[in-house]
């Protein structure tokens, strides 16, 4: 492919690029729609480049949110939503455990059209 790394990219992003290719590989990879947004992400577009019907929630996928100097990682679950080993019924439960008010969940995680603008 011809691709170029950038020299300051750590060993642990190249850990976690090498086996979300695996997964891509093993599972069919990314659907169409989905990578020609991301490409448009990639390549600057800074108009609203992933459609909401696009925004399906899959077991085994990772929601990733910044909330006042911490890091969330939320794993996508069959049924509800884990972090740091406790399980959570909706978004919105855990955003509201996290932030302590009243969040839309989606919203908070920027799954909605108004939460991608906001963060």
């Amino acid at each position: 492919m011809g691709l170029s790394l950038p020299p300051f990219l750590s060993v642990r992003v190249m850990e976690k690029a090498l086996a979300f290719e695996a997964q891509c590989k093993a599972q069919g990879g990314v659907p169409a729609q989905m990578r020609r947004a991301l490409m448009r992400i990639a390549e600057g577009d800074t108009r609203e480049a992933i459609p909401p019907s696009s925004m399906t929630l899959r077991p085994g996928a990772h929601l990733v949110r910044e909330w006042n100097g911490r890091t969330y990682q939320v794993e996508v679950l069959e049924k509800g939503f884990r972090i740091d080993g406790q399980t959570w019924p909706s978004l919105s439960a855990l955003a509201r455990h996290i932030t302590g008010t009243n969040w839309s969940g989606p919203r908070f995680f920027g799954l909605t059209k108004k939460g991608r603008q906001a963060t």
